[in-house]
């Protein structure tokens, strides 16, 4: 039996004009992490395709290999750009990659990546599992993630944003301290409700990411790339009288690792890298930095908001 329908999302209204300002560390407005998508796509088994013909046969080196190409090539060019940028990854991890590619997992975990949970394949949406189910799957699956890289995840995002109506509650029963996929909803990191718990959301962009552009909207590279130079910039003048914000963009090493993609790529991190007002970090770094400064405050003022609405 599959989960009920919630009959709303996990957080209260607050809009963005309302809140208290954010600083990040050293006073800067903005703050700005890379989503690094490293999965594991199962044989025989239709995903993300570069083409409908072929993706239902049981056999499909056209669809397959085109996906296979992100962890064999293209997450080590994607990784060599990083590094010359000096920049981190926050890794959305498929839990079989620890096993199925362990020098990709080893590779960040030298270079201090964060890691998150992002289910066990991306060949199956996180839905329809009663939350027992969902919690022993959770559990075996973050003790996965510690083993390879030596510290329990903190964040979360289910393969192609999906997940259930338990999952926050969840996810805070079991030590996370943020999910992604609500960060949709927002500029700024903002609490979910989580029975109680202690539970974020941090923006994560579904505008900003190589999936929907390339595989679904058909733009070419240059156009990706003018979209994160132009988030960013406007992102970075808002962060003047409005500070808080996160600037976020998703890759995926099988798309934008392609030559003719990470060329563009390249030009548009430069641009990012030559401005030192921005907080570059991992989304772990962001998420902690919220909840230690700001979480507390964020609460009280949407209870104090919601007494008010009530009068």
């Amino acid at each position: 039996m599959s989960e009920s329908r919630p009959a709303r999302p996990p957080y209260r209204h607050w809009p963005i004009v309302e809140r208290p300002p954010i600083e990040w560390p050293e006073g800067k407005g903005l703050a700005c992490y890379v989503a690094v998508n490293v999965e594991h796509f199962e044989a025989g088994r239709p995903s993300t395709s570069r083409t409908a013909v072929t993706a239902g046969l049981p056999v499909d080196p056209l669809n397959h290999g085109w996906r296979d190409y992100g962890v064999r090539t293209g997450f080590w060019r994607l990784l060599e750009l990083l590094d010359s940028l000096d920049l981190r990854a926050s890794v959305l991890l498929n839990a079989a990659v620890c096993d199925e590619y362990p020098e990709l997992v080893a590779a960040g975990v030298e270079r201090d990546w964060a890691h998150l949970g992002h289910g066990w394949t991306n060949s199956e949406f996180w839905s329809g599992m009663e939350p027992e189910e969902e919690r022993e799957s959770l559990a075996r699956l973050a003790a996965r993630l510690e083993r390879a890289c030596g510290r329990p995840p903190r964040g979360w995002l289910g393969p192609a944003l999906t997940e259930t109506a338990a999952t926050p509650r969840l996810l805070a029963e079991l030590g996370f301290t943020y999910s992604l996929g609500w960060g949709v909803a927002d500029d700024q990191p903002f609490p979910l409700e989580a029975d109680g718990r202690r539970l974020i959301a941090v923006p994560y962009s579904i505008e900003v990411n190589d999936i929907p552009v390339f595989v679904d909207q058909g733009m070419n590279a240059a156009e990706f790339a003018a979209m994160i130079v132009d988030q960013f910039d406007v992102m970075r003048a808002e962060a003047r009288r409005r500070p808080g914000g996160v600037f976020s963009f998703s890759l995926h090493p099988f798309l934008v690792g392609q030559p003719y993609r990470h060329k563009h790529l390249e030009v548009a991190m430069r641009h990012l890298r030559d401005h030192d007002d921005v907080w570059f970090a991992t989304s772990d770094e962001i998420a902690a930095w919220y909840l230690d400064n700001y979480y507390d405050d964020a609460l009280a003022a949407l209870d104090a908001r919601g007494r008010k609405e009530q009068r």
